[in-house]
């Protein structure tokens, strides 16, 4: 009869030699150290192949089969964006990406498209975000015909319907009256406001009074100076014919007018490194919110990719300094973050924040401010090197798990004008950095000395008075009061 103590024991060192553990209870098995196992090298991720079209009319096409599932789905970007909206009537862009879907079309109203996609279990949607438009379908490939010539009809012909647009203001209004009930929202707001200024069309907010400017006339005007097909970029994927596809969309597509292209760029980011202190009184929290940082960068510059690591040893998760220092050793705060932001057309944000009790604010905010400095002290060691830029690498294959991914990843490429091959060659480079090169990027990109700190809280309660730091400006979020009727 098998002794079940003996059983349970060897089940027990089968599973911890397995797991790589530290062991010493089985017999003839030497103690094995996690540290010292060796993984090889990652394979290469191979892409398929996306084949690109242009249409006669304009439209660029990115088309991807797979038939693993009896469906298609379409993406589409169009170059617009809400920083393209007058500072009067900020949400313009906002209600017109939405009521383009929700206010039907010239044949059919919204609630009759509803209806028509729902029998047939697909979606349609469209919206406009802060530098492109986007719209979407997601159709099973018997009803390809009846969703796409949907999709076709949202895009080319919106009715703009008034009660649907009367809706769509209700929503922002109401989102306006809620925009400071939550303070993390707060803090991260004001904070892009110090950033990029609070009238750049990268920090700016509806108000009552931009929502109540806007009428049915310019939603029109808007959708028609950027609404063609040469002003669009069209990625399809899933269970299709490739040649079949393309003479489908061309149909779909074949009478709609072209729009002028001959718009502005994105508007340049002019920014002073300085440091301020500022606070945002909220009376009735315990706790702080703080941000502190200065202006990002481009996913364009060539330190992007020692950026990508260093961001990664200083702000990342678990295994970041911020918070192994601030949160674990220090016992500060509840949460901690940082990031050295990057975006394709305008600059990102770096900043570190936390979330900590009344009573330590300012000794946080030291204690942040201290790490950033060590980053520029000495390099980092071998095993932070070697974790942030596993920590990256590992995961980079989630890049490519569907096939939606790859052919969206390749349009966003080619809409910002950078290489279709961006994501390999940021992988490539992120092997080749090392501490030279993030203690390097670190002195050249953080500024210190010249951060903005901000931090949204009671200030009554502080440890120290936050002019501890340098004169405070308080910034007041009071909502300005819509007009009376």
């Amino acid at each position: 009869m098998i002794n079940r103590r003996s059983l349970i024991i060897n089940v027990a060192c089968v599973a911890a030699a397995g797991c790589g553990l530290l062991w010493s209870g089985c017999a003839g098995e030497p103690a094995r150290d996690y540290t010292r196992l060796k993984y090889p090298k990652l394979q290469d991720v191979q892409v398929p192949e996306v084949e690109r079209v242009t249409l006669a009319n304009g439209m660029r096409l990115f088309l991807l089969e797979d038939h693993e599932l009896p469906l298609v789905s379409i993406s589409v970007r169009f170059r617009t964006g809400s920083a393209y909206e007058p500072a009067q009537k900020v949400g313009l862009a906002s209600i017109t990406g939405e009521v383009m879907r929700t206010g039907g079309t010239t044949t059919k109203t919204g609630d009759e498209i509803d209806e028509e996609l729902e029998s047939i279990a697909a979606s349609v949607e469209t919206g406009i975000g802060l530098n492109s438009g986007s719209a979407s379908m997601s159709v099973l490939k018997q009803d390809l015909d009846t969703g796409l010539a949907i999709l076709a009809d949202v895009l080319r012909n919106p009715a703009f319907a008034q009660d649907k647009i009367e809706l769509a203001k209700m929503q922002q209004r109401s989102m306006i009256s809620r925009r400071n009930d939550d303070v993390g929202d707060i803090a991260g707001r004001e904070f892009g406001k110090l950033i990029y200024g609070p009238d750049s069309v990268y920090a700016r907010q509806e108000e009552y009074a931009t929502i109540d400017n806007i009428s049915r006339d310019d939603l029109v005007a808007f959708h028609k100076k950027f609404y063609g097909p040469n002003n669009a970029m069209l990625a399809v994927w899933g269970d299709f014919d490739t040649r079949q596809m393309i003479a489908k969309i061309e149909k779909a597509f074949e009478a709609w007018e072209k729009v002028d292209l001959d718009l502005p760029k994105a508007p340049q980011v002019q920014y002073e490194f300085r440091k301020t202190v500022n606070v945002v009184r909220k009376d009735d929290v315990n706790q702080s919110n703080v941000y502190l940082g200065h202006i990002g960068g481009l996913m364009s510059d060539p330190d992007y990719f020692a950026l990508i690591v260093m961001n990664r040893i200083l702000g990342g998760g678990f295994t970041g300094r911020l918070f192994k220092n601030v949160r674990s050793r220090e016992g500060l705060a509840y949460s901690v973050f940082g990031a050295y932001s990057a975006n394709y057309d305008y600059p990102g944000e770096f900043y570190v924040g936390c979330q900590t009790k009344s009573q330590s604010t300012v000794y946080a905010i030291r204690a942040m401010i201290k790490e950033v400095q060590k980053m520029q002290e000495a390099e980092v060691t071998d095993q932070e090197l070697a974790l942030a830029k596993d920590s990256f690498l590992n995961s980079f294959v989630f890049n490519f798990d569907t096939k939606g991914e790859i052919v969206n990843r390749l349009m966003t490429y080619e809409y910002f004008g950078y290489p279709a091959d961006f994501l390999q060659k940021t992988k490539q480079n992120v092997e080749k950095v090392t501490k030279a090169d993030v203690l390097r990027v670190a002195r050249k990109h953080l500024q210190p000395d010249k951060v903005q700190v901000l931090a949204v809280g009671r200030p009554d309660d502080f440890d120290e008075p936050l002019s501890a730091l340098g004169p405070v400006s308080e910034i007041d979020i009071t909502i300005p009061p819509p007009k009376q009727q």
